[in-house]
Order: C-alpha cells, then sequence, then structure tokens
C-alpha cells in the first residue's frame, strides 16, 4: 500500500506496499475485510496465482466502486486472498506514492484497477541483512506506466516504488502477497545511494 507500495500503517506504500506496500500516510481506519475471491486449495499461492486474483479482482467494478476515497491521503480495504494470502484494494490520490520499499521473503502482485500508476524498481537483488547503505551501479533502474488492466508479479526482496503521478485522477489497485507480509523494509533514494531507514512489522499497519 503501490497497498498497503507502497504498501502496505494499515496497509501494501506493491503496498503496502505498491507495488504495491501498506500506505503510510494518514487515512480512515481500514474497512471490514472483503472476501473478493475464497482459497480453496491447500497450496502456496504462487507470483502466477498471486497475479490472476488481483487481475479478476481488479475487474469487479461493483468492489472497486465501493472503494471510499480521499483527496488528502490513500485509503484502503482488506481483502481475502488466496491461499491465506495479503491481499488489498488501495486508492491513490494525485501526486502520491509509497516511497522506496521491499516486501521481505513476501512474493506478490498488484494490478491498477482505474487510473494509471508508475512502478520505479531496481533490477538486481539486494543483500537482504549487515547493510545499511548501498552504492547502485547504472542500469539497475527500472520503470513502467501500469494503466486499468495492467500489472506485474514480483519476486522476493522485490525494491520499488509505486507512484500515482496524474496531478488530476486517482488510481485505485489490488495488491496481494504471500506468505503474509513478515515485514517491509523502507529505504530512502539520493542518487545512486540507497539507504536503510526503517523496517516496519505487521503491528505497525494494521
Amino acid at each position: 500500500m503501490s497497498a498497503p507500495a507502497s504498501v502496505p500503517a494499515s496497509v501494501p506504500t506493491s503496498a503496502p506496499t505498491a507495488a504495491a506496500a501498506p500506505p503510510t500516510s494518514s487515512a480512515p481506519s481500514p474497512l471490514p475485510a472483503v472476501g473478493a475471491q475464497a482459497a480453496s486449495s491447500a497450496a502456496a499461492p504462487n507470483q502466477a496465482d498471486l497475479y490472476d486474483f488481483v487481475r479478476r479482482t481488479a475487474a469487479d467494478e461493483e468492489l472497486i466502486a465501493s472503494l471510499p476515497l480521499d483527496p488528502e491521503g490513500r485509503t484502503w480495504v482488506r481483502l481475502e486472498g488466496p491461499g491465506g494470502s495479503e491481499a488489498w484494494l488501495i486508492g491513490w490520490p494525485p501526486g502520491t506514492g509509497t516511497g522506496w520499499h521491499d516486501h521481505a521473503d513476501s512474493v506478490g502482485a498488484f494490478l491498477t484497477a482505474s487510473g494509471a500508476l508508475t512502478e520505479k524498481s531496481l533490477a538486481a537483488r539486494l543483500p537482504t541483512d549487515g547493510w545499511k547503505t548501498l552504492e547502485l551501479s547504472e542500469g539497475f533502474d527500472r520503470e513502467r506506466r501500469l494503466t486499468k488492466g495492467q500489472g506485474r508479479a514480483f519476486g522476493r526482496h522485490h525494491v520499488h516504488e509505486v507512484l500515482n503521478e496524474s496531478t488530476a485522477e486517482h488510481a485505485i489497485s489490488v495488491h496481494a502477497y504471500y506468505p503474509p507480509l513478515p515485514q517491509i523494509r523502507r529505504y530512502s533514494r539520493t542518487g545512486p545511494l540507497l539507504r536503510l531507514e526503517s523496517v516496519e512489522r505487521p503491528e505497525d499497519w494494521q
């Protein structure tokens, strides 16, 4: 909370963090969980399963229209994801974003249900522990614009930020993570320097 990035607060800043992680901006308390799709399989969902879930959920026009939108901050609703995954419906006012973050050992997927989101990411897997500042090499940056019906899945330790760069239009997206987010690591970025700033755990956003 681009969730509740990002993610990601009560959901993914794919999240939630974008994509997304649980949002960190002020917003209403989460609404009761919405059962968008019941999980029927005992097998742990993979990236393809999560992407299929966010794609089908984003096509539920009644659900998407039910999300309250706030002109000042992101809003979110917890969903029932497949196979025990963590899922969120997130609204993004113009100009909002998650900041740089990852979802630790969780894999995930997110998809834009309305409006457009921009994902900036690093095309490299970073060391998971034992560092505070890294200098990134040239060519690591990736950027994609995700309009309605477009999304992506990602693996563990995926570092990204998700933004609504529109000056006038809200965006809405669906996010799913498995296993349910154990933590979110937040980073600051100055040119090639990436610095670990904080680590958030579920009690910080739920």
